[in-house]
């Protein structure tokens, strides 16, 4: 993750980007265009989980793109949050790279900030296989409101938690806690020698950030209240607290997980040492459906009652995940625009949604391929969690935002690593990320 230092170098550089003048359904992509000789760049996060499956998809895409219209494809891709913001910066002061971008939707607001990206008319819609192709809850955090959209939704990653049938049975447990406190108090019966009541990757540059917010929403704390960051909140404090106090405190975490990502968790789930694995997605499906636990897991919603409570308090918002998943959108400078809606429209077709799911367990956003998978129990808490979800704020300085909430982990790590959390130390983290943040908040648009 980034430093202090280079969070505030980006702020910096977001805001020069801001201030920027602009630079069963048929798979009838190419729509008669002539790419002959032309080559798109598409950028999208590097899958770490599925990376053999990913490089495959990339070569079918680009051939199957080729055939319909000429064009070539080619995939770039990132490896962290930090090098996603990078890259749009980067590319949006040069005014050139991709042509295509796959972001998260965290990152929506921050490509809308610089004004870089296509703001789709009805035209653009329609050339994408028009709006009402999607399921209008993916819609979300296209933009600001309807008439100001940037982001075309690609998948739909709503979180859970899997939990391992056999050991809670075994421990007489009938169902995962709704409470963040009552998790831990079932994770610490399920920690045994070799079996861990959580799996928790604490060096994962995504999903530590998600566990802050969740917990924060949940007590009241929006985390930015209109022109104001509250990170260096009570609530805040106590999401930390308990996040790294998992490990560091309850004792019910690998204390290998500090070195952990997405991947080394799912597999530590799957190999059954350990019986609950919170904030996964439907991906984590494909892996787990061909290890030691298949058959013997299932998936619940995530607590929505915080740390210290046993019932949602007033103003607290019963989020199970925040509105997460992929959304493409197109960049200004690009010479092919109409070439990239056509890239887009294939890759929200039907078809092509339905073979993403199949393959990386990604939920479609397109209607017909989500209408397709109804049936599907294994995927009842998904669905639920979707609908229960909350969006993020939409603002071009959550990037920076996100970044300060994950980088509180990072710098946490030591301690974590010695088995415990310094509440001094934890204060001035705080401290510097409001600060940081902030800056960040006070300078957008």
């Amino acid at each position: 993750m980034t430093t202090r230092r280079n969070i505030a170098a980006m702020v910096g550089v977001i805001l020069l980007t801001a201030g920027l003048p602009a630079c069963g359904e048929p798979d009838d992509s190419g729509g008669g265009l002539d790419g002959a000789g032309k080559t798109l760049t598409v950028l999208m996060g590097a899958n770490t989980v599925f990376p053999d499956q990913q490089r495959q998809w990339f070569t079918e895409i680009s051939d199957r793109f080729r055939n319909e219209t000429g064009a070539t494809v080619r995939f770039e891709t990132f490896a962290s949050p930090n090098d996603e913001l990078t890259k749009i910066q980067t590319s949006v002061l040069a005014g050139q790279g991709p042509d295509v971008y796959a972001l998260g939707t965290t990152f929506t607001p921050t490509a809308y900030a610089t004004g870089a990206f296509v703001e789709l008319t009805a035209d653009d819609w329609t050339k994408v296989g028009g709006r009402d192709r999607f399921l209008p809850a993916t819609l979300g955090i296209s933009g600001p409101d309807k008439q100001h959209e940037v982001g075309i939704p690609f998948a739909s990653r709503p979180f859970v938690m899997a939990y391992n049938r056999d050991l809670l049975a075994a421990a007489g447990i009938d169902q995962p806690a709704d409470s963040w406190d009552g998790l831990r108090d079932q994770a610490k019966k399920l920690t045994k020698p070799g079996t861990f009541g959580l799996a928790i990757g604490y060096a994962d540059s995504f999903d530590p950030w998600k566990f802050i917010w969740a917990m924060d929403v949940q007590a009241g704390n929006p985390i930015v209240d209109g022109r104001t960051l509250r990170l260096d909140d009570p609530t805040s404090r106590a999401a930390y607290r308990t996040y790294l106090g998992w490990l560091a405190t309850d004792k019910v975490v690998d204390p290998a997980a500090v070195g952990w990502k997405n991947a080394q968790v799912i597999a530590a789930f799957g190999a059954g040492k350990a019986a609950f694995l919170p904030m996964v997605s439907a991906s984590s499906k494909v892996t787990l459906d061909k290890s030691a636990v298949a058959g013997k897991y299932g998936y619940a919603v995530m607590p929505t009652i915080p740390p210290g409570a046993t019932a949602l308090p007033s103003g607290g918002v019963p989020a199970t995940s925040i509105l997460s998943g992929d959304n493409l959108v197109v960049a200004k400078y690009s010479k092919n625009r109409d070439l990239s809606l056509a890239l887009v429209k294939m890759l929200t077709s039907q078809e092509s949604q339905e073979k993403y799911y199949r393959t990386f367990g990604e939920l479609p956003t397109n209607a017909a391929a989500a209408a397709a998978l109804k049936d599907d129990p294994a995927l009842a808490a998904i669905v639920d969690s979707s609908g229960k979800s909350a969006g993020t704020p939409f603002t071009g300085a959550w990037s920076q935002i996100q970044l300060a909430l994950v980088n509180v982990v990072v710098q946490s790590i030591p301690n974590l690593s010695a088995g415990k959390v310094d509440e001094n130390a934890l204060n001035g983290l705080l401290a510097q990320a409001q600060s940081t943040a902030q800056a960040a908040l006070d300078k957008a648009k």
